[in-house]
């Protein structure tokens, strides 16, 4: 392959990439690597590819082949955390984290960057939803505590801690994670809906039924939240209040 061919196919290939067309990037992405397997950002978008079909085993072969070629790729490793994480590799998937932040310190001068934590609060949401999947709540709390801590401006991931801990009896700091979620994200839906119901689960009915108004008002195909406030409706009906 010539190197303008070779140039026309990463262009094609990235370009494709980024538009999430992985299908048409693909076949170029490959062609690159006939010719020059040394790219590592081509292991890692064919590993990309792979994750997003559920081809969990090339995944991690393309991310860790991808290391192999720059051990400072911090993509890279942040990938291969999540692919280690899917697969239940938990141990391999905390070292491949810890080594995605060191790298990444030791690239920014300081603590992790916003892109970072955002890939690495959704590591520990994905770890979350795994030991929810266990039946092992305790230890999805402290996952997306971790998520939390490191985004907190992550409206979804505040509301589903306070599912888990609202679940867990702990309805006070349930609450306040779902004021924090209100405070940066006041237009999130969900959030209304899940305030809504711990306004219910406290005998809040009015509360209730203005939380799930608001949620209708931001997005009135929620699925649940014109469900939940016909039930309140009818709860005050029947109660006179």
């Amino acid at each position: 392959m010539t190197q303008t061919a070779l140039q026309r196919a990463l262009g094609l290939g990235t370009e494709h990439f980024e538009k999430r067309e992985f299908d048409a990037a693909e076949p170029y992405l490959r062609e690159v690597l006939a010719t020059r397997p040394g790219f590592a950002d081509v292991h890692n978008m064919l590993g990309i590819i792979a994750h997003d079909r559920g081809d969990l085993e090339a995944a991690r072969a393309s991310f860790e082949h991808a290391l192999d070629l720059n051990p400072a790729y911090t993509e890279a490793a942040l990938n291969l955390a999540v692919t280690y994480s899917d697969l239940g590799l938990y141990e391999e998937a905390t070292a491949a984290y810890r080594d995605a932040i060191e790298r990444d310190r030791s690239t920014t001068g300081d603590g992790p960057s916003e892109s970072m934590k955002a890939k690495l609060a959704n590591l520990h949401r994905g770890v979350a939803d795994a030991y929810v999947e266990a039946a092992m709540p305790e230890e999805a709390i402290d996952e997306l505590r971790k998520a939390v801590a490191l985004r907190p401006d992550f409206a979804d991931l505040r509301v589903q801690l306070a599912q888990l801990l609202e679940q867990r009896g702990d309805r006070a700091a349930a609450r306040a994670e779902l004021q924090g979620a209100l405070e940066r994200s006041p237009d999130y839906a969900p959030a209304h809906v899940a305030l809504g119901a711990a306004l219910y689960a406290d005998a809040d009915v009015q509360g209730a039924i203005e939380a799930w108004q608001r949620a209708i008002e931001l997005d009135p195909t929620h699925p649940t939240a014109a469900m939940y406030l016909r039930m309140a409706r009818a709860q005050r009906r029947r109660t006179g209040g």
